[in-house]
């Protein structure tokens, strides 16, 4: 059986931990509470930029030490940035839980030398060259500057060409001491751990890290004034592409609100990737590639998103479906056996994914740093269970009728999106 333990130590850092002692690997993860919404423009890409610069080396380490002890503790081991949290993890045997603490901790406070800073700017940049030659990728990131504002949830992740060009290391450097404080941020584990030593451990490694004195704020951004590199467009041209890429956003439930539950179901119903609506009217039919729905939460507000996939020439028709779709779920509810199949799928879903220590890991992570809370695996079904066809029905009538916003990829744009 897992039980969950928390601490705080002297400096503000938090520690979560759910524990199984019958588990044959153990999972940890530094959750920095910090991401693209935190930026202003001229640091535009900095906390993706700096998770990068994490693996850089650090005072005791070369780049190659942190990529050799990864490598000799085996496992698995990553990061990532996302628009609120900037998370470094990790998940290896039990017996090396104190070699992999001892890196992780010291990575957390990189050198961010500049020779190192000017040569994964290049990196960066390719990056984002890449994603552009993308159109799905470019869609998405325009409608949600579009939906949000090219601010706050909706500033890019990895920010722009011209923000990664422009920025400085110093730049970087009082971002990182502004927003890599210790209250900040929330060690996470879960599997075959040992609590006590892991507190007792991260209390010393980190007992310094209360001295990082904090830069100024940069001055505001100019609300008036759209960011360097960023277009309102809702037509995006990609010449190489084949088909076309309709992405649609709109309302849904935030990550504190529990009507997130039924809000995920409803998309399940309306959109998932085998077996819902959506799939048996346009990808069963053959009539398009790809048309999903689903949502997305932030700490304080959601996203229902819609893609829609298909040859140029069927985007009005298959766009048609997928409104009368919508329509006729409005009009009509959905059935206790698509509910029942829903939730069996999410059930189902969420026992497979949290077999994994990692996964556990991740969800503890997240709880305890945007929400302050624990909700154990057992509490997530019970509230996927719970859900009945009049919630469904209400989730559909407030966040499927609002306006959503579009943006559209393609080779020859058709249709002018709203």
């Amino acid at each position: 059986m897992s039980t969950f333990r928390h601490a705080t130590l002297s400096n503000g850092l938090k520690i979560a931990a759910e524990i199984d002692p019958r588990g044959y690997s153990a999972s940890f993860g530094y959750f920095v509470r910090t991401g693209s919404r935190d930026e202003t423009d001229i640091e535009s890409g900095c906390s993706h930029f700096l998770e990068h610069m994490m693996f850089k080396g650090t005072a005791k380490r070369s780049a190659a030490d942190v990529n050799r002890e990864l490598d000799e503790l085996g496992g698995n081991s990553n990061a990532f940035t996302s628009e609120e949290q900037t998370v470094y993890y990790a998940t290896v045997l039990p017996k090396y839980q104190d070699r992999i603490i001892d890196l992780l901790s010291d990575m957390m406070r990189p050198s961010l030398r500049q020779e190192d800073f000017d040569t994964e700017r290049k990196v960066i940049l390719e990056e984002i060259a890449k994603y552009e030659d993308q159109p799905p990728f470019g869609a998405f990131e325009r409608v949600m500057e579009r939906y949000f504002g090219p601010r706050g949830i909706g500033r890019r992740i990895l920010g722009t060409s011209e923000s990664i060009v422009d920025m400085s290391r110093q730049t970087m450097y009082d971002y990182f001491t502004r927003r890599y404080a210790p209250g900040n941020i929330v060690l996470a584990a879960a599997g075959n751990v040992d609590f006590d030593g892991l507190v007792a451990m991260v209390e010393r490694l980190t007992s310094h890290w209360g001295d990082l004195v904090a830069a100024p704020a940069p001055p505001p951004d100019d609300a008036s004034a759209l960011p360097v590199g960023i277009a309102t467009d809702p037509l995006i041209s990609s010449p190489d592409a084949a088909q076309a890429y309709l992405v649609q956003i709109g309302p849904a439930p935030g990550g504190n609100d529990l009507d997130r539950y039924p809000a995920r179901l409803l998309s399940s119903i309306l959109g998932d990737d085998s077996g819902s609506r959506l799939f048996w009217e346009l990808i069963d039919t053959g009539r398009a590639e790809s048309c999903s729905l689903w949502t997305q939460e932030f700490m304080d507000v959601g996203a229902l998103f819609t893609m829609l996939v298909c040859d140029p020439d069927d985007l009005s028709s298959n766009r048609r479906i997928v409104e009368k779709t919508i329509k006729r779920l409005l009009r009509d509810g959905v059935s206790q056996e698509e509910l029942d199949q829903a939730i069996n799928k999410a059930v189902a879903g969420c026992i497979m994914s949290n077999e994994r220590p990692s996964n556990r890991m991740f969800e503890v992570g997240s709880d305890w740093q945007l929400r302050g809370e624990y909700t154990d695996l057992d509490k997530v079904l019970e509230r996927y269970r719970g859900v009945n066809v009049d919630e469904i029905g209400r989730i559909a009538d407030k966040y499927l009728t609002e306006a959503t916003v579009e943006t559209l990829a393609t080779a020859e744009p058709l249709t002018q999106p709203t």
